[in-house]
């Protein structure tokens, strides 16, 4: 079946939730995807910044067959080998003691703010966050992003939660009450266009949770497994925080969500409180397990650095060749966008749709950034290509 046979069965039978590409996926390797009709796309979404060892790794899809093959699914009524071991490793690599684990980043970050409000005790229930975030879809992360397009037609949405102006922290101090509990922010925001906080400003942050008694928490869903050069984005910052969240990349595929703590503030989650029938599923966590045992290898994050500053290198030639479409070049490292301009942006939906066409599949965050979130496996020639591509496209607006 082609896949135009293909999209309009499933058109027939989907609610019309997502804008798809034209395109039925039915193989993917490494950095490779196929379609029904043949065709070959390099992806440089990577799932929306799931697939960070690439489509079907070797190690993962043995770690995932072995698993499925003893022991599928008990309930966390029991204990499992593989959830063990991830939580393990996430508490070894990362400031964390304890470990909830879900399905999905937004079920992590429900843990969070839930863990968040029980801990800091009666009438302290509100969460600051910045203008610009993504914390998910359900109603309490869509309630705790900042971006008033995800509330439209959601009306009202839960109380508990305040958004401060992005890079300002006075104006998030401004906004501390006694009903204050957390700040919650992304190291980088990714959907809100690939915009990184500076390291000063997220110890500014931390200055005023340790001033004013409040839980600073990290959503790492997107930044976090290698995605900035290291594990989590936060260790490059010198900043801590009391709560992270991870999902994502952990199962490169299986859905699987992690919120971490320190044991101190995860004693406010007892028995009861909070729960999950598929959190930590056997196979999930045994993906996760591979996951994290493949990028934690010697050579993996540095790999991931240099790729960084090959692929900057080359956004940032592009960005001087079409200065009318394209502004510079922000993020952090294989979490890149190009800035388009004014101009830019007027063609960013364009743009993707004309890569895609050419067989690159990319992204238009922020309304604002041309995003880039090859998995990290990318290689240089990989990169190449894709800049060949855009350039090709540009050219053709420019």
């Amino acid at each position: 079946m082609s896949n135009a046979s293909w999209a309009e069965r499933g058109n027939k039978a989907f609610i019309g939730t997502y804008s798809r590409f034209p395109a039925m996926m039915t193989k993917g390797k490494g950095c490779l995807l196929w379609d029904a009709d043949g065709n070959e796309y390099l992806d440089f979404l990577s799932g929306i910044a799931v697939c960070s060892l690439g489509h079907c790794h070797p190690v993962v899809t043995k770690a995932i067959t072995e698993q499925a093959q003893t022991l599928v699914h008990v309930s966390n009524l029991f204990h499992t080998q593989s959830q063990i071991e991830l939580a393990e490793l996430l508490t070894d690599n990362t400031f964390a003691d304890r470990v909830f684990m879900s399905n999905s980043g937004a079920e992590a970050n429900e843990a969070a703010i839930k863990l968040a409000r029980l801990y800091s005790g009666e009438g302290r229930y509100e969460i600051i966050t910045l203008s610009g975030s993504f914390h998910g879809r359900t109603l309490a992360t869509l309630a705790a992003t900042g971006q008033p397009k995800f509330h439209e037609g959601f009306e009202p949405i839960p109380a508990g939660f305040v958004h401060a102006e992005f890079g300002d922290p006075q104006k998030v101090e401004q906004l501390i009450t006694d009903k204050t509990c957390a700040i919650f922010c992304e190291p980088l925001q990714g959907e809100g266009g690939v915009r990184p906080l500076d390291e000063n400003y997220l110890q500014a942050l931390r200055s005023l949770c340790d001033a004013h008694d409040l839980l600073l928490i990290f959503d790492e869903i997107q930044t976090g497994m290698g995605r900035t050069g290291t594990l989590f984005a936060y260790q490059q910052t010198g900043v801590v925080p009391d709560i992270m969240t991870s999902a994502k990349a952990l199962g490169n595929g299986l859905p699987i969500g992690a919120m971490l703590t320190t044991g101190h503030i995860a004693k406010a989650f007892g028995a009861g409180t909070h729960g999950s029938t598929f959190g930590g599923n056997p196979v999930a966590a045994a993906a996760a397990v591979a996951v994290m045992r493949e990028m934690l290898s010697d050579d993996f994050l540095p790999a991931v650095q240099e790729k960084s500053r090959y692929f900057i290198k080359k956004l940032e030639e592009v960005a001087g060749r079409f200065p009318e479409l394209a502004t510079g070049v922000r993020g952090q490292g294989l979490l890149l966008g190009l800035v388009l301009s004014e101009n830019g942006i007027e063609h960013g939906a364009g743009i993707v749709q004309r890569m895609f066409e050419r067989g690159v599949v990319i992204n238009f965050a922020g309304n604002k950034v041309l995003r880039f979130v090859p998995p990290l496996v990318v290689t240089h020639e990989e990169i190449d290509k894709v800049m060949e591509e855009l350039v090709v496209v540009l050219a053709g607006l420019d």
